[in-house]
């Protein structure tokens, strides 16, 4: 399976890009993972353009927004699961900036899946759904990690 994420801006703090980096290492065995970084805009539109050009047309697209639907890891594991037996196997994660996300870049998602309804930054959110999308593979895989 290959996966992508889409997001605005870069790492900035060292533990957020080494925690990335371990969840990386830690997914060679399951999936080919790209992330490509978008420079921020000046408007949430702007940014939008910039992601809708870059979104790979074959794939399964998500973005990630605080008013999407909040799903359980085992949900997710689950949802996953059933793109890869239907044939899909290329998926898209996009996450955006302090902005927000722009409404045509939500109407051309797959799925808005909030990962909680607290607010974190854009920063964070990559280490977080990195990690679910790890855990996503374990589970998937009835391996140990996920209690």
């Amino acid at each position: 399976m290959k996966i992508t994420i889409l997001t605005i801006g870069k790492l900035k703090e060292k533990y957020l890009t080494d925690a990335v980096n371990e969840y990386l290492k830690r997914l060679k065995s399951y999936a080919t993972i790209e992330i490509i970084e978008l420079p921020e805009r000046r408007t949430v539109d702007e940014e939008g353009e910039s992601i809708l050009s870059r979104l790979p047309k074959d794939s399964w697209k998500c973005v990630l927004d605080v008013s999407g639907v909040s799903m359980s890891s085992e949900d997710l594991a689950q949802t996953i699961s059933n793109l890869a037996i239907n044939g899909q196997s290329h998926l898209t994660f996009v996450i955006g900036s302090a902005f927000g996300l722009s409404q045509k870049l939500r109407e051309a998602a797959n799925l808005k899946l909030s990962l909680s309804k607290m607010t974190f930054t854009h920063q964070m959110t990559r280490v977080i759904l990195i990690e679910q999308i790890y855990r996503t593979f374990k589970i998937n895989r009835g391996e140990k990690y996920h209690w």
